[in-house]
């Protein structure tokens, strides 16, 4: 069971807290995190990207010159392909790239990037996030304090305060338990947890 240190608000260690092996301590699976993003990725395309083919393109009736004797390649529209303002050969059109993983593997994903961080040592404990007003600075200066640069920090709950003071500040994101997912864990350097926010994924991923 990997031991890690609570860090207060101003960087001070006020404490050590347990992970849980079954969820920060598995062997990784580089199979099923590389699809967990490949999935994140593909779910994230809006697939309307489209272009005419031969058939769909406006004009080329009519046969640009006779068959035989001009010297010239037989050609028999102006919107075949190779001509300009022709058609697309295997033109795109819109789709939906999206596609499902199994929930056992989604979770084993989820759990293999938890463990990435926890052995990479890239894992940072609060034992509590709060600030009472929106205030970019006071983020900045908590996040400079834990020496947490492009940072995920991962809350239990809603702490609207935080999310909006996090929001402009570069390589920073902020998510709640139940909406991190794998892209983001490996994206980010730092993956900051608060004491509440382990107790909840120990919880909803057990």
């Amino acid at each position: 069971m990997a031991n890690v240190k609570v860090y207060n608000m101003s960087g001070a260690e006020v404490g050590t807290i347990d992970l849980s092996d079954d969820i920060f301590g598995i062997e990784a699976s580089e199979h099923a995190m590389h699809m967990a993003v490949v999935q994140y990725l593909a779910n994230q395309r809006q697939g309307t990207q489209s272009a005419k083919t031969r058939a769909e393109v406006r004009g080329g009736g009519k046969k640009p010159w006779r068959q035989k004797g001009t010297g010239r390649a037989r050609q028999g529209s102006t919107r075949s392909p190779q001509w300009t303002g022709g058609g697309v050969v295997f033109a795109p059109k819109p789709r939906d790239y999206s596609f499902k993983l199994n929930k056992k593997f989604k979770r084993l994903a989820l759990k293999s990037a938890l463990s990435t961080k926890c052995a990479e040592e890239k894992i940072i404990v609060l034992d509590e996030l709060t600030l009472s007003e929106v205030k970019t600075k006071e983020m900045a200066k908590v996040l400079a304090n834990i020496n947490a640069g492009k940072a995920l920090i991962v809350m239990d709950g809603s702490n609207k305060n935080v999310m909006l003071s996090a929001r402009n500040i570069p390589d920073v994101k902020t998510a709640g338990v139940n909406t991190i997912n794998v892209y983001d864990l490996l994206k980010y350097n730092t993956l900051v947890l608060t004491k509440d926010a382990v107790a909840k994924i120990e919880e909803v991923y057990a």
